[in-house]
């Protein structure tokens, strides 16, 4: 009976995912077409009429092919689940492997790759026929594929091992090894925050110190100004990939560094360029890093100590179209990390807009941290040239992007940062 109502429970909840995000859609899509025609007025003398359609294009474009690959996902979702396809692939796998560690890791594998397959063509036409058709891309197809071959073979590297330690601890630390499981998650991303930079970003991009000595002493006295150590500026060659620009830094602790993209540094100012990363600086002083990572700390300690009860009860397996004593006699703790996996985000989607409050509450903290440190005006011009060379659109609707979107909109950004004490 308990599975049954979980059953219908989970299949609810699907639809209902459905029904919003098709809504939402349609709202921003009929939003961006309706205002089309015209740049927004506080944009009129910044954004050529062409520019603000082609980013109005795009961004149809973009909300469309994501619809598509949201009803593929679902089908998946509902094969893997409801239809038995995690099942059939438990006994598959078992067939080969006879069953212990090595039967779970593989089907942690296989699912992993099979999904990855089902996503290879979306990706494939996202970057080739979408951002191609938009002027973004810049990838060719043997990197293309390079970087996918390098990322399955560092995904094994890093998440097999990850994913072995945290099957043992659900095997061998009782009823209290979802507690322990965090604390090697969250040793795991501390420890990638530091190996990130110097370890796993250089295997896809090339990163060169910073040449430019006028640009590198005005970020330098910047970051002397408020008070933030690094460990080296560098330029990130992002062409090779996409004409989208940024910058960002990375690491933690004491091996922090500032990452600039060349697309960035081709096409702004010194001094906008001072003020965009003022605004990134605006983050880390702010404590913003350390209260999100805070958060994904006590939110995964949550979610973790949920699949810790999850794991004995009976109607979560077979609501989700599973056998929990397939394979007869085994352990198959794989199986409910790849049910928990499919199913959270089904009933956490609704709750998203609580983290775009809070991002958007941080975007607009940084910006005024920014404008402190270095003039509004350089910002705002940054801001301008990157919303234009992205291709972001300046009129989403405000419903969907306070649903969705982890930056405040364009005009809104501005109209604040306009308003910022000189």
């Amino acid at each position: 009976m308990y599975s049954l109502a979980f059953s219908i429970l989970f299949v609810s909840f699907i639809i209902l995912t459905l029904i919003v995000r098709f809504w939402l859609a349609s709202r921003h899509i009929r939003h961006v077409l309706t205002h089309r025609g015209a740049v927004p007025a506080e944009f009129a003398e910044k954004i050529p009429l062409a520019a603000h359609q082609k980013a109005a294009d795009y961004t149809v474009a973009r909300t469309k092919f994501g619809l598509l690959t949201l009803l593929v996902n679902t089908l998946v979702l509902v094969g893997f689940t409801l239809l038995g396809g995690l099942q059939w692939l438990s006994i598959e796998v078992f067939k080969l492997t006879g069953g212990g560690m090595g039967y779970q890791l593989a089907l942690l594998a296989a699912f992993a790759l099979i999904s990855g397959a089902i996503d290879l063509p979306f990706d494939y036409y996202k970057q080739f026929g979408l951002e191609q058709r938009f002027g973004f891309n810049k990838m060719t197809r043997g990197l293309f594929f390079a970087d996918m071959v390098k990322g399955v073979l560092l995904g094994a590297a890093i998440g097999l091992p990850l994913v072995w330690v945290v099957l043992t601890l659900m095997e061998k630390s009782g009823d209290l090894w979802w507690f322990y499981a965090w604390l090697v998650w969250s040793g795991f991303q501390l420890l990638m925050m530091v190996l990130f930079p110097t370890v796993i970003a250089p295997l896809f991009n090339k990163f060169t110190p910073l040449e430019d000595q006028s640009l590198k002493s005005r970020i330098e006295g910047l970051m002397k100004r408020v008070g933030f150590a690094s460990k080296g500026l560098f330029v990130m060659d992002g062409s090779k990939r996409s004409a989208h620009g940024n910058a960002y830094f990375s690491g933690f602790g004491a091996n922090k560094r500032i990452v600039f993209f060349d697309t960035l540094l081709s096409r702004l100012q010194p001094q906008e360029i001072e003020a965009v990363l003022a605004h990134e600086l605006g983050h880390f002083k702010l404590k913003h890093i350390i209260k999100r990572i805070a958060m994904m700390f006590a939110i995964s300690l949550a979610f973790l100590a949920l699949l810790g009860y999850l794991k004995t009860q009976l109607w979560f397996y077979t609501g989700l179209g599973v056998d929990p004593l397939l394979p007869p006699g085994q352990r198959n703790d794989a199986m409910v990390l790849l049910l928990f996996m499919l199913a959270l985000p089904v009933f956490t989607f609704l709750f998203s807009p609580l983290t775009s409050i809070g991002s958007r509450k941080h975007e607009f903290e940084a910006d005024a941290f920014a404008a402190k440190h270095t003039d509004a005006r350089d910002l705002v011009s940054a801001l301008v040239k990157m919303y234009e060379d992205n291709a972001s659109t300046l009129t989403p609707d405000p419903l969907h992007s306070a649903f969705y979107d982890s930056h405040p909109p364009a005009s809104v950004r501005i109209r604040h940062l306009n308003a910022a004490p000189a």
